[in-house]
């Protein structure tokens, strides 16, 4: 059974989109790593062989926050990145296993010499 988001709200500063489940867990997740772990295949590619590590997007914003039927959403970033769905699993995955994300991420960027900041 999936759960169901009770509350998606975008902070004023649109650096953070909390999402709240009707289990219980919440996660407040910064519009970086919603960003970098677009579910788009920009980011994603259509195989594990051709996803991104996208570099640069330290101070990103979240534009828009626009419905998608009653399963998803899709975040407008202000780097006009538009093109991923986030469906409530795919929330509850990122807020679940933020840490671990985070940390891969982390090693890309290091592993491939890039930086969290814009060039």
């Amino acid at each position: 059974m999936s759960s169901w988001p009770t509350e998606l709200r975008l902070h004023k500063d649109r650096k953070t989109l909390t999402v709240a489940f009707d289990g219980g867990e919440t996660f407040a997740l910064a519009a970086e790593y919603l960003r970098v772990k677009s579910p788009s295949a920009e980011v994603q590619g259509h195989s594990p062989d051709e996803r991104k590590t996208v570099p640069g997007k330290r101070y990103v914003a979240i534009l828009e926050v626009q419905p998608i039927g009653n399963y998803a959403v899709r975040l407008v970033f202000d780097d006009m990145h538009s093109t991923g769905i986030y469906s409530w699993d795919y929330f509850l995955d990122l807020g679940r296993n933020h840490a671990a994300y985070w940390r891969d991420y982390l090693d890309d960027l290091a592993a491939k010499g890039l930086s969290r900041d814009a060039k």
